[in-house]
């Protein structure tokens, strides 16, 4: 549908045009929706793997006893249902002014993006060997030293995979995006809910195309960054 010279939505099209895709990178509604989907995906990207790794090695080092508790906290924003949080959300935000800012969207995508991160983390670290930590200690390396040349190289496919998750989350999340959006700043989600239900717009299926392209690639990137250490290793 996206290819259709329709002026509504049609499958299959009379008539291929890349008109719809045209209107959506000329417009600024779709444009800015779009830039800002992606500036506020990378941030939050970043900000949820630091904390996801840094959480998931604190749950994978202690043994203290609230540990479980700690984990299921965490865990909370993957299992409780996305309205509610978007209503606790929006209301401390209200209270705190973040709400239609930038700051606003990327807090609130990071507390959804952080437990993708901490999952994938704990997939690495389930199979990680804790003697080579040891091994490097005994022969003199510091505790910067081992986990750079140690411990980061086992635990990177886990942090790519973390760092994937957590763009992806924020770049599909519309639920809490609709209360916190303002006519001056909406994320991509929000401009395709609102071209649907104000309006009959067929640039969404240009939209849809561009994010299902988009997010399948981001999600192969890492299959390929995995399978290439092993085609070398097998050459």
């Amino acid at each position: 549908m996206s290819f259709s010279a329709s002026e509504t939505f049609q499958f299959p099209p009379h008539k291929w045009s890349w008109r719809w895709y045209e209107e959506f990178f000329s417009s600024p509604k779709w444009t800015d929706s779009l830039l800002t989907s992606v500036q506020v995906g990378l941030m939050v990207a970043v900000i949820a793997t630091v904390l996801g790794v840094a959480a998931a090695f604190g749950l994978d080092r202690t043994r203290w006893r609230a540990r479980g508790a700690v984990r299921s906290a965490m865990m909370a924003p993957m299992i409780v249902p996305g309205i509610v949080v978007a209503i606790a959300i929006y209301g401390v935000f209200l209270r705190w002014q973040l709400n239609g800012t930038l700051l606003g969207f990327v807090l609130a995508h990071t507390v959804l993006a952080v437990p993708f991160v901490v999952t994938s983390m704990q997939t690495s670290l389930a199979g990680y060997d804790r003697t080579m930590e040891t091994a490097s200690a005994s022969l003199g390396a510091g505790w910067v030293t081992t986990f750079l040349r140690v411990t980061l190289p086992q635990v990177l496919p886990g942090i790519g995979s973390g760092l994937v998750f957590a763009f992806v989350t924020s770049l599909d999340e519309v639920v809490i995006a609709l209360f916190l959006q303002t006519p001056d700043i909406r994320t991509m989600p929000v401009q395709m809910y609102d071209s649907i239900t104000a309006e009959i717009d067929p640039t969404i299926g240009a939209a849809s195309s561009l994010i299902m392209v988009a997010t399948t690639v981001v999600l192969l990137v890492p299959l390929l960054v995995r399978r290439a250490p092993r085609r070398s290793q097998r050459s």
